[in-house]
């Protein structure tokens, strides 16, 4: 049985690095980012150069087409520091991650591309953190209101959203379709957006002496890698995501089975 063609975006950052080594095993990748090396200026074998920011799908729509399933891992990190205050200039970084998950989405949904598996994050909600921790709420569960009070958090929780009108099939009909909105038009594209956590080893260690807020997020957070990487492989190969209402449509939050969890896994 021929494997599985997959295109990993976002390839040489931390937390595709944590994952690649299982989707390497089981998939034909198509490894994408803006540079080739990692964190630590370790070259990752086979990623190639793309802007997935950029407007004209053309130029990065080929890399798309005969993929089963995209993970996208992309990130726009704080790259203009020039663009006007402080606040402006987080707006509007994030506001380009949101432009690259649209990209993602209808370049995917264009060529025909199953499923995308988005590397969302635990932000998406993290409103509700500070209560948890203050004892004023209990539990967060990934289908309640998505809230947070940062523009980190609310890119994510608009990736999510945006995911969720590309797989209800609904999004707008252009009244000058391209010859790939014709083929799009009606499709659903299958998503899991799943919530990450605290993919790191050290950050109880991090944690000041006696700081049992510290510790105890610490402890409720984390994922292992194996963990991680089953959580992306089982969204990639499950058959059938599809919610209560026929959407194909799954948010997850990507934690270990931490006894101090207040993220539902359920």
């Amino acid at each position: 049985m021929p494997k599985r063609k997959v295109l990993v975006t976002g390839a040489a950052g931390k937390v595709a690095g944590q994952v690649l080594p299982a989707l390497r095993e089981r998939y034909e990748l198509t490894l994408l980012d803006i540079k080739t090396t990692n964190r630590a200026g370790e070259e990752v074998p086979g990623v190639q150069i793309a802007d997935l920011v950029d407007k004209d799908r053309d130029q990065y729509r080929h890399h798309f087409r005969g993929c089963d399933a995209v993970v996208h891992f992309g990130f726009v990190g704080n790259s203009d520091p020039g663009a006007g205050s402080d606040t402006d200039r987080r707006f509007w970084n994030e506001f380009s991650n949101v432009q690259m998950a649209y990209n993602i989405y209808q370049t995917a949904l264009e060529e025909g591309v199953r499923r995308v598996v988005v590397a969302s994050s635990n932000h998406a909600a993290d409103y509700y953190e500070q209560l948890i921790l203050d004892g004023q709420w209990d539990f967060v569960d990934p289908n309640g209101r998505a809230l947070s009070d940062n523009y980190y958090g609310w890119a994510k929780e608009v990736y999510e959203h945006l995911g969720f009108v590309f797989a209800a099939g609904k999004q707008a009909r252009s009244s000058s379709p391209t010859s790939g909105e014709k083929m799009a038009a009606g499709r659903q594209l299958e998503n899991v957006q799943i919530r990450i956590g605290g993919p790191r080893e050290t950050d109880v260690a991090n944690c000041r002496l006696g700081d049992l807020r510290c510790m105890r997020r610490a402890l409720a957070v984390y994922i292992s890698d194996r963990d991680m990487q089953q959580l992306f492989v089982k969204s990639i190969e499950t058959e059938d995501i599809r919610d209560a209402h026929g959407v194909p449509f799954q948010i997850f939050y990507g934690i270990s089975a931490n006894t101090h969890a207040f993220w539902s896994i359920v």
